[in-house]
Order: C-alpha cells, then structure tokens, then sequence
C-alpha cells in the first residue's frame, strides 16, 4: 500500500492546532514572578515596593519604581496620581510636569517627597484645597517618602489600603 500523504488543508489544521494548544498550555500556567526587574526597595510599611508606572514610564531611575538611590537629592519617594490642580500648583512653584510627554491629569508619577508636602501644607491656603495633593499609593511609595512626610498625612490621601 502506498504512503498517505496530509493534504494542505489537514497540514494547516494540524499546525493550528498545536499553536491553540501551545497557547492554551501557556496561559494555564503557573504565574513566574520576574525576580531580576523587582525593586529591592521597601514601601511605607517595610513591604517590597510595589510596581507603580510603566505609562509614562515613572521613578528616578525611569523604572517604573519610586526608588530612591543616593543619587537622587530630590527624593523621588511618593507614589502619586497627580491632578490637574496640582499640576498648576507645581508650574507655580518652578517645576512644570507637564513637558513630560503624556504628562497630565491623572498620570501615575514618582514626586519629590518635599513637593508632595508642600501641596500637602498648602491645601488650607490654596483656592483649590485637597485638589492640589495627589493621592497616593502606599504599596508603590518609597519609606524614604518617611523621613519628610508622616505616614498618616500620606494615608489621609491613599488611593489603596494598606
């Protein structure tokens, strides 16, 4: 008996279905947690600093973390959704985010913990009031945020629980 060759159309089928089931296999798989890209750094409540901006790609050292290394005098510490208000606010005090490209309201950006405060402090002067301090992410806000900001004005405006 001669040999069965697949036709083309069996051929493609075969092929779609080991790309569905490599597929399948891939997505059912237990999640890997990439070890290599993870911040070393601790959060406000001595936890791994968690993940806080990819887009616009945040943090000292544009890594999506508030890290803060000892090259970094400004304590980019504070893991914050900032607002419109304080956008103006910050223009205001000589820092104009908004050159940042896709800078805007309700971007996840990496502040200075000493301008998170002085919005923080201004709040009661300020026309707009509570607009201007931007929330904040605990999980993704750097410890060393603590050493200028007490962690209960910081909770007073959290975006996530502890």
């Amino acid at each position: 008996m001669p040999p069965t060759f697949l036709t083309r159309n069996q051929v493609i089928s075969v092929f779609v279905l080991a790309i569905a089931a490599a597929l399948i296999a891939y997505t059912q798989r237990s999640p890997q947690v990439d070890t290599a890209n993870m911040s070393k750094s601790l959060n406000v409540f001595k936890q791994p600093l968690s993940l806080h901006s990819t887009s616009p790609m945040t943090g000292f050292l544009r890594n999506g973390y508030c890290e803060v290394p000892s090259s970094d005098f400004g304590n980019h510490a504070v893991a914050a959704e900032v607002t419109e208000e304080f956008l103006t606010f910050s223009a205001a005090q000589g820092n104009d985010l908004r050159v940042i490209p896709g800078m805007k309201a309700g971007c996840k950006w990496c502040l200075c913990a000493s301008r998170w405060l002085e919005a923080f402090e201004a709040r009661g002067r300020e026309k707009d009031g509570d607009k201007i301090v931007p929330k904040v992410w605990l999980k993704a806000t750097n410890e060393k945020a603590l050493g200028k900001i007490n962690l209960e004005d910081l909770k007073a405006f959290a975006k996530d629980a502890e």
